[in-house]
């Protein structure tokens, strides 16, 4: 899963939502506590401070001293702060020794630790001064100092429940993304069969009615289309081969009839002639359906399990009489036996291509080697001729492609397009690699299976 893909940004998307979700909640929580605890300490002090200022404005300064005496030695609101003092800020009454000096006249409460007689530490406390007529100080507040330590707390948890919503975060993150993949799963498996030729694999069916059930739905109509059109493309050129082959047979017949009867030379030279170009126009048609056939993926269905060494053992026999020949020599390097499901017929083909190739146009002895790697094998003939040309090995691989070298024969330009195509056919691919001297062809075949 690179960071491109689909599935990693889902993935992503996901943990971001789950932690942003996390924070907002956490904190928005956090929040909302505190300016709940600070709207009742406000209303608290200022229910106080309003009490009070009554008593001042009916009894005057002694009242409010009076007042405020019974309020801090009845003790019954212990959270409650009132002080007044002198316009010195020493105080006349209530439970602080004087007025804060950072305390300004304001009809705003502030946040202030202020140390109160009888206690170890400084508290924190929301106060508000208020200058009454004489220069005096009159200050009304509520100690918040537990609230303030139970916050602190509830931000260490809060620390700790993201730093563990992370991790929840990124569980649901994979955990979401594996469904997704286990849903899709079995439409990836029913693809790989298909393109290792299981055309009536089917993808099975979902009835959730959501968006990944509606996809395998697609895909089996997508793969009933293709079937069809494969199963057509079969008749079209089972029937085309019938077509071209009938008349060219009968031509054949004709001429070979007429050979027999002919006896004076140049009529006779003629007439094989035209019986080795039908010859040729035969092999040209059934390469080239064998390479058409072989591009649709037709004939997976005949794979089976090849002992490789084997036949390519069988291949060298064949060919060897036709090397002597030449005064050239052929050999194969492979191991004991390795086996591997191919299509027998067509790899036969696309290897004899090879060899036919190099002994119309290569030089040297003729090497056919078989080397086993992980997840498949590679299958190379090389030979010390002339080679091809690096700026024109893409272009020998191309169909009806005749480099120069090779217009003096015979040649239709599919050899190497059979073999391509052959290749294909079993997940692999075709390299074209450089001998010093000579030119190596190697079949490399991948994705298919060991036996």
């Amino acid at each position: 899963m690179t960071g491109r893909s689909t599935t990693f940004r889902f993935a992503a998307l996901v943990f971001l939502f789950q932690i942003l979700a996390a924070a907002v909640l956490l904190f928005g929580l956090g929040a909302a506590l505190r300016t709940q605890s600070r709207a009742s300490a406000v209303d608290l002090a200022e229910t106080m401070r309003d009490d009070l200022l009554a008593t001042y404005a009916d009894r005057g300064l002694s009242g409010l001293a009076s007042a405020i005496e019974t309020r801090t030695s009845r003790r019954i609101e212990r959270s409650a702060v009132v002080l007044l003092a002198d316009p010195g800020g020493k105080a006349i009454a209530g439970n602080l020794t004087a007025k804060p000096r950072a305390l300004a006249a304001s009809r705003t409460y502030r946040l202030i630790k202020v140390q109160r007689p009888g206690h170890a530490k400084a508290e924190a406390m929301f106060l508000q001064a208020t200058r009454l007529r004489g220069g005096e100080w009159f200050v009304t507040g509520t100690v918040v100092e537990s609230e303030r330590q139970l916050f602190a707390q509830l931000e260490r948890a809060s620390l700790v429940a993201l730093a563990l919503s992370i991790l929840f975060a990124g569980f649901a993150a994979f955990v979401s993304t594996r469904l997704i993949l286990n849903r899709l799963q079995a439409t990836i498996a029913t693809l790989g069969s298909v393109r290792d030729g299981d055309m009536a694999r089917r993808v099975p069916r979902d009835d959730t009615g959501d968006a990944f059930g509606l996809l395998g739905e697609e895909v089996n109509r997508t793969l009933d289309r293709v079937e069809a059109l494969n199963a057509e493309l079969k008749i079209a050129t089972d029937a085309l081969a019938h077509d071209l082959k009938s008349p060219l047979t009968r031509m054949q017949s004709a001429l070979d009839r007429l050979g027999r009867t002919v006896r004076d030379p140049a009529a006779l030279a003629a007439v094989d002639q035209a019986f080795a170009e039908s010859e040729r126009l035969l092999a040209m048609i059934e390469t080239a359906l064998s390479i058409t056939r072989a591009e649709a993926g037709i004939g997976r269905e005949s794979f089976a399990p090849t002992n490789l060494t084997e036949m390519l053992a069988t291949i060298v026999e064949i060919y060897a009489p036709m090397v002597e020949d030449e005064g050239r020599a052929i050999v194969l390097q492979a191991p004991a036996r390795f086996d591997l499901a191919v299509h027998r017929q067509l790899m036969d083909q696309a290897i004899g291509n090879l060899v036919d190739n190099t002994l119309k146009y290569g030089a040297g002895t003729i090497t056919l080697s078989l080397v086993v790697h992980e997840g498949g094998a590679t299958i190379a003939v090389a030979d010390e001729g002339p080679g091809i040309p690096a700026d024109k090995r893409s272009e020998a691989l191309t169909r009806f492609s005749r480099l120069d070298q090779a217009r003096r024969g015979w040649g239709a330009g599919l050899g190497l397009s059979l073999v391509q195509a052959v290749a294909h056919l079993h997940g692999g691919s075709v390299e074209l690699r450089e001998c010093a001297p000579g030119l190596e062809v190697a079949i490399l075949l991948g994705d298919v299976a060991r036996v």
